[in-house]
């Protein structure tokens, strides 16, 4: 889990491993074996997508409506290139999995971590302090996910259910 900056947009901050400074991530992300990346249209820019293309990596990110491109000047070919790649991409089916998958999984857990634990506006001196306190929080979550696994109730309320019949058993 990381940390990033307000100041800096999506676009910025998707090369970076916080726990670094600014180190981009290219060797890390090629030991782990990263095949493809699949983002909001936030992280969308000719850039992102021509910099991932070069890790030899798949992008699936949507583009914002911003209107018509104009693709004249020096290195926007290759831009041009990348953006239709990715275009088509985010066309096909497999595009629709992954980004159901990506909104199940990561933004359900961000938005719980965000808005439920109240991490949306934290009150705490220090960038490292803060991400002490994101840590915890999601420590604490996938603590939570690893034993209802074990106690084999999907959901947390449905625990409160499980006590009430063993109380009447």
């Amino acid at each position: 889990m990381t940390l990033q900056p307000a100041d800096q947009g999506d676009t910025t901050t998707i090369h970076t491993d916080a726990g670094r400074g600014a180190e981009p991530r290219r060797a890390k992300s090629m030991k782990q074996g990263v095949e493809e990346v699949v983002a909001d249209k936030g992280y969308h820019s000719g850039a992102v997508l021509t910099e991932v293309h070069e890790q030899e990596i798949r992008s699936y990110i949507p583009e914002p409506e911003r209107g018509r491109r104009n693709w004249q000047g020096e290195g926007k070919a290759e831009e041009q290139k990348r953006t239709y790649e990715n275009r088509r991409r985010v066309r096909g089916d497999r595009n629709k999995r992954l980004q159901k998958l990506r909104s199940e999984l990561t933004e359900r857990t961000f938005a719980h971590l965000y808005e439920t634990g109240g991490m949306r506006r934290v009150h705490l001196r220090g960038r490292q302090n803060i991400l002490k306190r994101l840590l915890v929080h999601g420590a604490a979550f996938n603590l939570s996910l690893i034993l209802r696994k074990i106690m084999g109730v999907g959901k947390p309320r449905r625990l409160q259910g499980l006590c009430l019949q063993l109380l009447r058993s």
